[in-house]
């Protein structure tokens, strides 16, 4: 008899960010505007820090949970940024991908229920079925990518379990607003959901008002984790470094998770972090608040609609009317006019694709242009 491997992969393909940018790769010339990679280097105070801290001899096993210093310095930073966090509710983890792995294998049992509001990044449901979870679609593009009461009721079963929510976002770049956190505070009071929530971009706003959940909810705390990421912010997506809070009992079961999927963060790169949270990011965030502005101007003159991304650095714009779906429409832009997006099934959405706009503003402007003569020729 042969032996099978975990049912919960059967089915899970690759990622189609990367496969579609494998498929720019194979394409002299292509213009990639499919990862979400800043383009620019991280920041010098960083690196320095971690030659600093090897030639200090950190390369021996630190707490599992991060160093008191870097946890000292989480803490300080998300109380300015209007989070109540203790640095004992803090895990240090590799990226917020093992964060979002950890918190999920910590709550999910075999066949619980996992909302996760669509379009949404690919990751969520990858883990939830790895996991032997069931993950439940709530289709938002219908009401501008925002979170309902009568959306929410309309998918909670008795199975389910959590919601992962993520604002600003990714695809969209949409910021959920207040009637979406409240909307989401009232199904977790009424039905005892846990909410993990996917912060990676707080740092990416370009609109007045943005909220995060865990700030304008904090008491739903006992049953929220928040998580966030050092990638973005500071162009360290490389450096796989995150970072997650929860309040003591759920941290407690997350922290063992994150034990026995890694042990640890690299030592040599906790200070690195602590610098990081001094840096200034405003000047990238500025960068791409002028992309933002271009990308949906050159965009409206292809007569493609989108919601107005008010976070992050992606648009979403709707392909629907040009009789072609959004997994045709990428190869085609690949293959006829060397330009690389992400089609909306990568996202649970078709009809839409994703652009990425951290790129550099030379690449930008030539991408748009070649997808300005694709959808031209399309309309043709």
């Amino acid at each position: 008899m042969a032996l099978e491997t975990n049912k919960g992969l059967a089915g899970l393909a690759t990622s189609g960010i990367r496969r579609f940018t494998a498929l720019a790769n194979q394409t002299p010339g292509c213009v990639k505007l499919t990862l979400g990679e800043p383009e620019f280097d991280t920041p010098a105070p960083i690196c320095a820090a971690v030659s600093d801290s090897l030639a200090r001899g950190l390369t021996h096993y630190p707490p599992n949970n991060g160093m008191p210093e870097l946890l000292e310095a989480l803490s300080a930073y998300m109380g300015r940024h209007g989070l109540s966090y203790e640095p004992d509710e803090l895990v240090v983890t590799c990226g917020a991908t093992e964060a979002l792995a950890a918190s999920l294998m910590a709550l999910i049992d075999p066949g619980d229920e996992v909302i996760v509001p669509t379009p949404a990044f690919g990751l969520y449901e990858s883990i939830v079925r790895a996991v032997h979870g069931v993950v439940v679609s709530l289709d938002t593009s219908a009401n501008g990518f925002q979170i309902s009461d009568e959306l929410l009721d309309g998918v909670v079963g008795e199975r389910t379990k959590a919601i992962v929510i993520t604002s600003p976002n990714n695809p969209t770049g949409c910021v959920y607003n207040a009637h979406t956190l409240d909307a989401v505070a009232r199904a977790q009071e009424r039905y005892g959901l846990f909410v993990i929530c996917d912060d990676v971009y707080n740092r990416l706003v370009y609109s007045e008002g943005y909220e995060r959940y865990a700030a304008r909810h904090p008491e739903a705390r006992e049953l929220t984790i928040v998580v966030d990421s050092f990638s973005k912010p500071w162009a360290m997506t490389g450096w796989r470094l995150g970072w997650l809070a929860a309040a003591p009992a759920l941290k407690a079961q997350v922290e063992k998770m994150h034990q026995y999927l890694v042990s640890s963060v690299p030592a040599f790169l906790q200070d690195a972090a602590v610098v990081a949270l001094g840096c200034d990011v405003e000047p990238m965030r500025e960068t791409y608040e002028r992309r933002r502005d271009y990308v949906c101007e050159r965009l409206g003159g292809m007569s493609l609609s989108l919601e107005h991304p008010a976070g992050a650095f992606y648009a979403f714009p709707s392909i629907g009317g040009l009789g072609i779906g959004s997994e045709e429409f990428c190869r085609r832009a690949i293959s006829e006019a060397g330009v690389a997006l992400v089609p909306g099934t990568c996202f649970g959405s078709e009809g839409f694709v994703r652009l990425s706009y951290c790129v550099s503003d030379e690449d930008l402007k030539v991408g748009l242009d070649r997808l300005g003569s694709f959808v031209a020729s399309l309309k043709s």
